[in-house]
């Protein structure tokens, strides 16, 4: 069992029905704009979306603060015209090397890239990136993969890596991040993925299986309660609780 591989047009196609119907991305979205309003966000500014996909994240963004200019970049084409056919401005670049000027955005959201940089320090060098671009004081949003069970090792054909929260917390003060709120999140619910990793483990050699998750079923009632649940555990994050458990890292942090 595996699942599509990052940058194949089936990987943009499951991605494209998880974030468009998906409770988790919505459950997701919901941690996510909390956090933003603890951030207290101007009414205007410049957010970069980091490995935008398809524009998903970047439309959400902009729901929320109509005041502001939105830009998206990636490195996959794919994602780039799905992007650029909601109304989304891109750029195909890499997170190592940001195309704007020091100190010329106000926020940034990367939702599960750091993730797939390169091992040999490239998740670095896009941190020390977005610290350049931002502003002093500007935010961070920052989603990643957490290590958890069954235990994963690095992948170096995909260049993939789940981290430990100090691991990730060490590298964003290192290079000049206040780190507000960092903690692991999907505890309870992220149980589901055991049974799908350790299949998946059985059949492939590699440490990446891909998207394992599918888009889920219509049972409306089912699904609002997961929205609901991961919602509460978003709820402790803002207040300050490091969750011991947890498939998923949520970091907010300020440009120093």
């Amino acid at each position: 069992m595996t699942g599509p591989q990052i940058f194949t047009p089936e990987y943009y196609e499951r991605m494209r029905g998880l974030e468009s119907d998906g409770w988790w991305n919505a459950a997701m979205r919901d941690v996510a704009a909390q956090l933003l309003r603890d951030a207290a966000l101007a009414s205007t500014g410049l957010m970069l979306d980091i490995g935008c996909g398809s524009g998903q994240t970047a439309v959400w963004f902009s729901s929320l603060y109509p005041g502001w200019r939105v830009a998206g970049l990636d490195l996959a084409i794919e994602g780039l015209v799905e992007a650029r056919a909601r109304g989304v401005d891109v750029t195909r670049a890499s997170a190592l090397d940001l195309p704007h000027p020091d100190a010329s955005v106000d926020a940034i959201v990367t939702l599960d890239v750091v993730q797939h940089l390169p091992l040999d320090g490239g998740d670095e060098v896009a941190l020390r990136e977005m610290r350049r671009v931002l502003r002093t004081g500007g935010v961070l949003l920052l989603r990643t993969n957490a290590q958890a069970f069954p235990r994963t090792p690095d992948d170096p054909a995909f260049d993939f890596h789940r981290y430990e929260p100090e691991e990730l917390r060490s590298k964003l003060e290192r290079i000049g991040f206040r780190v507000d709120r960092l903690s692991r999140i999907n505890a309870l619910l992220g149980l589901a993925e055991i049974p799908r990793e350790l299949r998946a483990g059985r059949t492939q050699a590699s440490a990446y299986h891909g998207i394992l998750a599918r888009p889920s079923s219509p049972d409306r009632w089912t699904n609002a309660l997961k929205r609901r649940w991961l919602r509460l555990e978003g709820s402790a994050v803002r207040a300050g609780l490091a969750l011991p458990f947890g498939r998923t890292i949520l970091a907010l942090c300020r440009a120093k």
